[in-house]
């Protein structure tokens, strides 16, 4: 199945949920485990009915649910077929019946509070470096390239943030290579970055804002506030 883009997944008005990164993701309120427990159990009818099912977690007042398919299709700019970890039509159909449950249930979305954290590592030997990270993070090679047409670690269980390889140049100076990125909803990318220089941080390059903002703390080492602007609704 094709991976949707941006645009296509904005139209389609997923109210409840939240593009980050590479999948749709969802946070529903509950009052007690009991009906989260019972929520969850519902979604799970509704995945047995479509042959496809969330990531689930649930915790202390919330439960909070990924949507990607681990087939999706990506074909780049000279026609070759990628199979990748992306959001297809059955996500956001999926997404879709995953709403209505909840209004059945009477649980209501937190998508302002959605959030996913990504390494990025600068590199100009990804391929050379890329085994190693696999085997640090998960324990396979398999890790490297999964989902991905590129040398990206992803863990297929979820267990461990996703590490990406960035391009950079050969030099001798040392400097950071290592950073974070925070992938948050879009109403709420102002208010993560004013937090954030409030307590004390400064805004490095916001060249490519809203979609990425760097932001480095008091001693210079510097984190990405990210946001899918194509796949958020536009008003």
């Amino acid at each position: 199945m094709d991976m949707l883009k941006g645009q296509q997944i904005a139209e389609a008005n997923l109210t409840d949920w939240r593009k980050l990164a590479q999948g749709l993701h969802a946070r529903y309120l509950v009052d007690d485990f009991g009906t989260g427990a019972r929520f969850v159990a519902a979604v799970g009818e509704a995945g047995d009915a479509f042959g496809h099912y969330p990531s689930v977690s649930i915790g202390n007042g919330y439960v909070d649910l990924k949507l990607v398919s681990a087939d999706a299709i990506y074909r780049d700019g000279e026609g070759t077929e990628h199979v990748v970890e992306w959001v297809t039509q059955q996500d956001v159909d999926l997404a879709r019946r995953i709403t209505e449950i909840a209004a059945d249930h009477k649980v209501v979305a937190d998508p302002a509070s959605v959030c996913v954290i990504e390494l990025g590592l600068d590199t100009a030997h990804s391929a050379t470096i890329a085994p190693v990270w696999a085997a640090l993070l998960t324990g396979s090679a398999e890790a490297q390239g999964h989902g991905s047409p590129s040398d990206e670690i992803r863990d297929a269980t979820g267990r461990v943030p996703n590490l990406w390889f960035g391009d950079a140049d050969e030099h001798e100076t040392p400097r950071q290579r290592f950073h974070i990125e925070v992938y948050v909803a879009p109403e709420v990318v102002a208010q993560r970055i004013a937090a954030a220089l409030a307590a004390g941080g400064t805004v490095v390059d916001d060249s490519d804002a809203p979609s990425l903002t760097v932001i480095a703390d008091q001693d210079g080492n510097k984190g990405v506030v990210c946001v899918d602007v194509s796949a958020a609704k536009k008003d």
